[in-house]
């Protein structure tokens, strides 16, 4: 009865079974392979355009990676204040950009409005040697209070940024499930809204350990490549990365797992929202649940042996609880009735 995060669950059968299938035999390393090759395709017919793909093991190392090829190191990185590369990537967009500064802005719900976004650029007097200069802006899909950037909202922020001459990176580490919730094209809300790169995350979705960077803007693969290689993240044996990458995405696997889990995350919220003393922080969309409780209530769970984060700190009522890809209606409906015998 575990709800701390998706991260901590397993590995989906069918990914694991790719990972074996692709054990057989001698094949190209660094990327050569049939299977890192045939990616490239794969993404590029998901997105319904030409892309370039970049498989990696991390999502901090795609994050920083994509960041530091948008942006200088006297440069800016626009970020949600809640959002991983402003307080959980340990300094890592910094690092791999040479000395970029992540500026954290302020947002409802996780997302970052259109207007702050052009107002943030304006205070940093552009052309000013003094400051630092803005370069991109990262955004958080789903988001990590678990809402959904609309496509409307995408294009508004990716307009104010490359009319200033911003790079717009998106972090999508639960890309599916925001894609599952909205039931649109992974297009309509990447690059036909002005994404240029994309952190394509599938560890939290059922992988072992398998993200990628997708460019958009594939003028600046090349230089990708290298900034890759020199980070140490171009893998000898990339097949197994590239194996969980294209298992993730045949078949629709990656929005069938990320559907359940957003299914589930409603159940709970459902559930919860009948309990007495129970209000929620954020709105449930994608598959992350964040209610607030009375401290009876929250330790009464404890005991009982469900686990969870408390958001926001020690001292917080409000609870961030995460379903996994592979998470049990049975656990779901523990905790609600759990919660509503501590009421």
């Amino acid at each position: 009865m575990d709800f701390r995060s998706d991260n901590v669950a397993g590995a989906a059968p069918e990914i694991l079974a790719a990972v074996i299938a692709a054990n057989v035999g001698a094949v190209t390393s660094y990327g050569g392979d049939p299977l890192t090759l045939q990616l490239q395709a794969k993404v590029a017919a998901l997105f319904e355009t030409e892309v370039d793909v970049f498989p990696v093991v991390t999502g901090t190392a795609a994050n920083a990676l994509a960041l530091a090829l948008l942006t200088p190191p006297y440069g800016a990185i626009y970020s949600h204040a809640d959002a991983h590369p402003a307080g959980d990537e340990c300094g890592a967009p910094e690092f791999y950009s040479g000395g970029a500064k992540v500026v954290p802005l302020p947002g409802a719900d996780g997302r970052i409005a259109a207007a702050t976004l052009a107002q943030a650029i304006a205070a940093a007097e552009p052309g000013t040697v003094h400051h630092v200069q803005p370069a991109s802006v990262t955004l958080t899909q789903a988001t990590e209070a678990g809402t959904v950037y609309r496509p409307e909202q995408i294009a508004a922020l990716a307009a104010v940024a490359h009319a200033n001459g911003l790079g717009v990176h998106m972090d999508g580490a639960r890309f599916a499930n925001a894609v599952a919730f909205l039931g649109c094209a992974p297009a309509d809300i990447t690059w036909r809204a002005g994404v240029d790169a994309l952190t394509f995350g599938a560890t939290k979705g059922g992988a072992l350990a398998a993200e990628a960077v997708v460019l958009f803007r594939r003028e600046r693969a090349a230089e990708l490549g290298f900034r890759r290689k020199r980070a140490g993240h171009l893998l000898s044996k990339m097949r197994f990365v590239s194996a969980q990458l294209d298992a993730y995405v045949t078949g629709g696997l990656w929005l069938r797992l990320a559907g359940h889990a957003n299914a589930l995350a409603r159940r709970l919220g459902e559930g919860l929202a009948g309990v007495p003393g129970v209000t929620f922080r954020f709105p449930v969309e994608a598959n992350e649940v964040f209610p607030e409780m009375p401290e009876a209530m929250i330790a009464g769970l404890a005991r009982a042996g469900f686990r969870f984060h408390r958001w926001g700190g020690p001292g917080s009522r409000t609870l961030r609880l995460v379903v996994a890809f592979d998470g049990r209606e049975a656990d779901v409906d523990a905790l609600v009735a759990a919660a509503r015998r501590l009421a």
